[in-house]
């Protein structure tokens, strides 16, 4: 099992005395069982995982020129879901991350080691409100909790400008349990200043600029998507920052169900930030009929608290996937420019 990490980044034992699930979270006492296996399915993932062997190469080295020739079938496989035990390179390949270390040698030691910042008692306040059950995080000062102060720490010194906000825990939290701090660090890197996709410091900078602009668009999109629920959210006065933050402050990795979570980000590091508007867009269309009944006490309980159906990744996925917004999130982003004066920047291509 890839789960639980040491100091070097290896996988180490997770405690058999405590009853964990398979991505090492706490398993809860009345929650249903998981359903085991087949072998049959076992058979499908050994399959999947030697085609993604094979499309990598040896360390990543065959991924670039991969992906080059087939684009789509990346795309697809990717959307599919990458194989857990291949994710953590995966992951370090598609967001460039993995060029960033090669091109900064000893830089991370640097940071955590000799640089000191002044945002390290936050860190040390919230370190605990980091995925609380899983065991990896569990243990005061362990091994866990030490690699995300790490983390954290080295970047609000390397952008000081940023420094550290909380949701940032659950970004380099998510990262520790597949890669090695130093590995996290420059993922955390390549997310916030833009190594593939646009930039997402503005998420985190402050008053929280890129927030703004994503709950304003979110608005916008339900509106013209959902003209009905869009109605009934003005009736009820319900906006998206009272349910949507999170979503795009941690690319719901703060409440989510983690498997749903991990595919979320599978497709999210390949495809950029447009999948987390597609995935709430999702949700609401499923949830669509109920909510557009609810008072607003029940309506806000319900947008915090979706059902476990909609939460099935195979049933919600899907759904995102069909939900075109690329085209109009480009519109919005130049009108957005042209009235606050900015010139319009033409789209990364992805």
């Amino acid at each position: 099992m890839e789960r639980k990490r040491t100091d070097d980044g290896e996988p180490g034992p997770v405690p058999t005395h405590v009853p964990v699930d398979r991505f090492g979270f706490l398993k809860q006492e009345h929650g249903s069982s998981p359903k085991t296996r087949s072998s049959t399915e076992y058979e499908r993932e050994e399959r999947r995982v030697r085609k993604w062997r094979k499309m990598i190469g040896v360390g990543g080295s065959d991924w670039k020129h991969y992906v080059r020739r087939k684009p789509h079938v990346v795309k697809r496989r990717i959307r599919k879901g990458i194989p857990d035990c291949l994710r953590g390179l995966v992951w370090q390949l598609i967001s460039g991350s993995r060029d960033l270390l090669l091109i900064n040698p000893g830089v991370y030691e640097q940071l955590v080691i000799y640089e000191t910042s002044a945002s390290e008692l936050d860190i040390i306040r919230d370190i605990s409100r980091t995925f609380p059950s899983h065991v990896f995080f569990q243990k005061r000062h362990g091994p866990g909790q030490r690699s995300l102060y790490n983390v954290l720490k080295a970047y609000s010194v390397y952008d000081r400008d940023v420094g550290y906000v909380q949701g940032m825990g659950f970004l380099a939290g998510l990262l520790l349990l597949y890669m090695s701090e130093e590995d996290a660090f420059w993922l955390v890197v390549a997310l916030l200043k833009g190594a593939v996709h646009a930039p997402m410091e503005g998420l985190y900078q402050a008053g929280l600029p890129l927030v703004q602009q994503y709950l304003s668009q979110f608005e916008l999109l339900v509106k013209e998507q959902m003209p009905k629920l869009g109605e009934h959210f003005t009736q009820e006065m319900i906006n998206p920052s009272m349910y949507a933050s999170q979503w795009f402050i941690t690319v719901f990795s703060y409440s989510f169900p983690f498997p749903l979570a991990l595919r979320i980000w599978d497709v999210f590091l390949y495809e950029g930030v447009k999948i987390v508007f597609k995935v709430g867009l999702a949700l609401l269309k499923y949830c669509h009929d109920d909510l557009v009944k609810l008072p607003f006490e029940k309506l806000i309980h319900a947008l915090r608290n979706f059902p476990e159906d909609a939460m099935d990744p195979d049933t919600l996925l899907p759904l995102a996937y069909s939900i075109k917004v690329s085209k109009r999130l480009e519109e919005l982003k130049h009108e957005d420019e042209k009235n606050n004066g900015k010139p319009a920047q033409p789209a990364k291509p992805q």
